[in-house]
């Protein structure tokens, strides 16, 4: 479906990607687009568990069934063909990096993120304030309800007119896949291996499209609930990212697998399963131009991007981020 608002086309077509900007996709935009002036909804913050923050799963290494040949599924994303996959036993923390735990991270080691160095990031329309609007001067090709942020980073995330003081349980955003990098080593971990994702993601489930089993309940994840881009009913209570443990966790005990935000994954990405390192823990090809990343994000909605599936993938380059990226980290047995 193709549809004008505010003078900008509003492209919804099943095949584009509405959570995975790369820096190379943007254009110039004039400031008088309705498309960009909407007002920030803010969603309230629960407390998080005493005790939740850093805590690590173990998984039982096995084989399972990677992949997926559903109709619901996109071919061009390299999804199928379903293939018999084995890993190892592996830790996995049960959430993502919060922006109480990067602030850790920032203040020990004063590393400087992609974004802060670019000097802007992607930010979604709806939650940039009129202020920062008025200032927009370029927007993402093909998604124009991605807007180019001057100042948007991990400790701003919707501009330097926002801040994370009533949102370090929520996961950190802005990340890029080179930032995660620093994290982990900092941390003593890693990225998961994109075959480690989806056997965690899955929890022990066979052959089913979401961590709790095959029907969608939009109350047991955070995606876009209404009509995407335009209107997000926020019945599930967030129209962007929900704090790390807002709904139950998986079978082996992990939270929020899918949707919140994506998630980065150590491999680079090939649509051939050939080029993907065989079917024993599996760590991708060796060289790329884009990195694996899992899980969708607050924006996936069934009519335009279902990428919030276990088998769903995305991918983007090392350097770009957004404000609904982030990551988790594993460790090894």
């Amino acid at each position: 479906m193709h549809e004008k608002q505010g003078g900008i086309l509003l492209n919804q077509t099943k095949t584009s990607h509405c959570c995975s900007m790369s820096r190379n996709d943007i254009i110039e935009v004039k400031n008088d687009s309705e498309l960009i002036k909407e007002d920030l909804n803010e969603s309230s913050v629960p407390n998080i568990k005493e005790g939740f923050l850093g805590k690590k799963v173990y998984i039982p290494g096995g084989s399972f069934f990677m992949g997926t040949k559903d109709k619901e599924g996109y071919p061009e994303d390299g999804e199928g063909p379903v293939r018999k996959v084995t890993v190892d036993s592996f830790h996995m923390d049960a959430h993502t990096v919060t922006n109480a735990e990067f602030k850790e991270f920032v203040q020990s080691t004063g590393y400087i993120t992609d974004a802060e160095r670019f000097g802007w990031s992607f930010v979604f329309y709806q939650l940039v304030s009129e202020k920062t609007k008025r200032k927009v001067k370029q927007v993402a090709q093909q998604t124009p309800w991605w807007l180019v942020v001057q100042g948007a980073s991990w400790k701003h995330p919707e501009g330097l007119d926002s801040n994370i003081e009533n949102r370090l349980e929520h996961p950190v955003v802005h990340v890029s896949w080179n930032d995660c990098q620093a994290y982990c080593e900092w941390a003593g971990k890693r990225l998961p291996t994109e075959a480690e994702w989806e056997f965690a993601a899955r929890g022990g489930l066979e052959h089913k499209k979401f961590p709790w089993g095959d029907e969608l309940n939009e109350h047991l994840c955070n995606v876009w609930q209404g009509e995407f881009p335009k209107t997000n009913t926020e019945e599930d209570g967030y129209i962007g990212t929900a704090p790390v443990s807002s709904f139950p966790a998986n079978g082996y005990g992990l939270y929020n697998m899918v949707g919140n935000v994506w998630e980065w994954c150590l491999d680079w990405f090939a649509k051939s399963v050939r080029d993907r390192g065989g079917r024993t823990n599996p760590q991708g090809p060796k060289t790329g131009e884009s990195r694996v990343m899992r899980g969708g994000s607050y924006l996936c909605h069934a009519s335009y991007c279902n990428r919030y599936r276990v088998a769903a993938r995305s991918r983007n380059t090392p350097n770009s981020s957004s404000g609904n990226i982030g990551f988790r980290c594993v460790t090894d047995v």
